[in-house]
């Protein structure tokens, strides 16, 4: 069954950002993931929370494998890069599973 990951970002310093999210995407294609979404553009609908600078969401092949890419050493540069990138007090990272 896929699993999905649903991020929403709230990004505090862009150049950092770009350089973390241009070495995840390829990172998570690795692990079998695929970026579901365009980013930039999403619309928030409803909120009583923050808006987000950026939501995104990627599929992977089961929750095995999103919690292995998310918990792999190479991800764990990335992840101090990315919460360095955002403002963490509204960061989102929600792991889901598919229907």
């Amino acid at each position: 069954m896929p699993a999905y990951l649903i991020v929403e970002h709230r990004i505090a310093d862009p150049d950092k950002f770009q350089e973390c999210s241009g070495t995840v995407r390829p990172m998570i294609a690795n692990y079998g993931g695929r970026l579901l979404t365009k980013g930039g553009t999403h619309k928030v609908l409803e909120t009583d929370h923050f808006l987000p600078d950026r939501v995104a969401v990627f599929e992977f092949p089961d929750m095995t494998t999103l919690n292995t890419w998310y918990s792999s050493p190479q991800y764990k540069p990335l992840l101090k890069l990315r919460q360095s990138a955002t403002d963490m007090s509204k960061d989102v990272m929600i792991a889901i599973d598919g229907a």
